[in-house]
């Protein structure tokens, strides 16, 4: 875990983001960030001292006094000289992220994108920070809206999205006018930190955007710091429970988006062939270590007999390092996520799920120390199950049977968690019924992961968040800002003897 900081020197070091400058920090706790496919450690994140975190924040709380002031078409512009940057440089970046975090070099393109669409949403902010206006809402008098940043605000993003789940936060964020303070996952912080490089190199000024690494003292420092004054977080429910309780306590603002059981209900009616394959990829891709993850199906009717299919599309996919051609799954992030996996898909077997495909010990030639686990599927699950109670975060399928749509959504609103959902079908009055009576935040029809694009608002629900609004979108821009409602009132100056109707002589 640690290491002092003179020891192997030939690794590098990831630097922390202060003051508009990369720092080398003087700390004596360090953490190796591991090629997670090939036990290669890549190089060394510090666990920043308290110190240099609350030199982060002092040198955002110094810029927002300028960047509060900077006009909104400044602010859009870097931003739309920001999303440039990024397209120009994607495959580094992609490349940057799959050595740390394990997955595909397409799944790795896709996260970056999935931010780069919220980095161009933020480039429209002239649009979205808008007030409104009543006029004359009594006699000669006006009443306005103004939405005014907060100050500082701060992100603390899990390992499985590195590069979009920092950029739902920051961009929106310093483009509402705030300055911030991010803690990326000390697993995988390296192609976060190639992002900050290139907001730099879009133009965000110095102290606007700071860069920590930590552990639980840097989380707690943000929950506690009273020049901070918003906090969003995304990871799992435990440690998210945790922030919303300690900063909403120290009069924060926060989002927290945090743990999921996210379940889809397959028709009989359904399109076989699609379905099937949808299930795949949203149960197993990116190694089932995504919140919005495929993790329950519950076959309905006839659809129980897709059971076969199901498990033989699983078993075809390849599992490799994510840099290899045509790899399906990659690799899990670390030691102990794999060994957690394959402790639940043990208990699993043991509590009495029927292992209809074991994705333990697959073949990987040439990557003999990497923490691969293949597609798995569990039939016969039933929810006092501990791989149905718990969010597994690995490839792994649990199918479960009910007789009618009624028997899986009452299944689907039981379950704590209300992250996302899915229903296939080829009834719109299915579908329509399914959409009005689940309980859950976020709904596809016939679509497998329904992460709403950034024009909206990401709206996971009950057990899988908690704040009132959600990442990006018009939600987030609330989140951001302070409303301010001004009524103001002006006297006619003809009325009190002023100049208004008063002839002026020039000459």
């Amino acid at each position: 875990m640690t290491a002092q900081a003179n020891t192997r020197n030939a690794i590098p070091t990831v630097k922390l983001l202060i003051g508009g400058e990369l720092v080398e920090s003087t700390t004596r706790e360090w953490r190796d960030v591991v090629n997670p496919a090939t036990q290669e450690v890549l190089a060394r994140v510090p666990f920043a001292t308290v110190e240099e975190m609350n030199a982060a924040v002092a040198s955002a709380k110094e810029a927002f006094k300028t960047w509060r002031k900077t006009p909104i078409g400044t602010r859009a512009r870097i931003f739309l000289k920001y999303q440039q940057l990024i397209r120009e440089n994607m495959k580094e970046l992609a490349a940057i992220l799959t050595a740390e975090q394990g997955k595909t070099l397409a799944d790795a393109e896709g996260d970056v994108f999935r931010g780069l669409e919220v980095v161009e949403h933020a480039a429209g902010i002239g649009n979205l920070q808008l007030g409104e206006l009543a006029n004359n809402v009594a006699g000669g008098v006006d009443t306005y809206t103004l939405l005014q940043p907060l100050g500082v605000c701060a992100g603390i993003t899990p390992f499985n999205f590195p590069a979009m789940i920092p950029l739902w936060m920051f961009p929106m964020a310093i483009a509402t006018g705030n300055t911030f303070v991010l803690k990326p996952s000390e697993q995988d912080p390296m192609v976060t930190m190639r992002l900050a490089e290139l907001a730099l190199e879009a133009g965000i000024p110095a102290g606007v955007l700071n860069v920590v690494h930590g552990g639980a003292e840097a989380v707690n420092l943000i929950c506690d710091h009273p020049d901070i004054k918003a906090v969003s977080f995304v990871g799992s429910t435990r440690v998210g429970t945790h922030v919303y309780n300690r900063a909403s306590q120290a009069g924060k603002r926060v989002q927290c988006m945090m743990g999921a059981k996210n379940h889809a209900i397959i028709l009989p009616d359904a399109n076989k062939e699609q379905t099937l394959n949808n299930l795949a990829g949203a149960a197993f891709g990116a190694a089932g270590q995504r919140c919005m993850a495929l993790s329950v199906a519950i076959l309905v009717g006839e659809a129980q007999s897709w059971l076969p299919e199901l498990a033989e599309k699983a078993r075809s996919l390849k599992v490799n390092a994510g840099v290899e051609p045509g790899t399906d799954v990659g690799p899990l992030v670390s030691c102990s996520a794999f060994e957690r996996v394959s402790g639940l898909i043990e208990r699993g077997v043991g509590e009495g799920a029927e292992l209809v495909l074991d994705g333990r010990n697959p073949e990987v030639p040439g990557y003999a120390k990497g923490n691969f686990v293949g597609p798995t599927i569990f039939s016969g699950v039933t929810p006092e199950m501990t791989i149905y109670k718990e969010e597994i975060f690995g490839p792994v399928l649990c199918v479960m049977a009910a007789d009618s749509l009624d028997e899986a959504i009452e299944l689907i609103n039981a379950n704590p968690n209300g992250n996302g959902t899915a229903i296939f079908t080829r009834s719109g009055a299915a579908a329509r019924h399914f959409q009005e009576e689940i309980d859950v935040g976020q709904v596809g029809i016939n679509v497998p992961i329904p992460v709403p694009v950034p024009m909206f608002s990401f709206t996971g629900s009950r057990g899988s968040k908690l704040g009132d609004l959600g990442p990006y979108g018009k939600q987030v821009v609330q989140f951001y800002t302070q409303t301010k409602t001004v009524t103001e009132r002006w006297f006619d100056e003809n009325e009190v003897g002023g100049p208004v109707n008063t002839t002026i002589n020039l000459k």
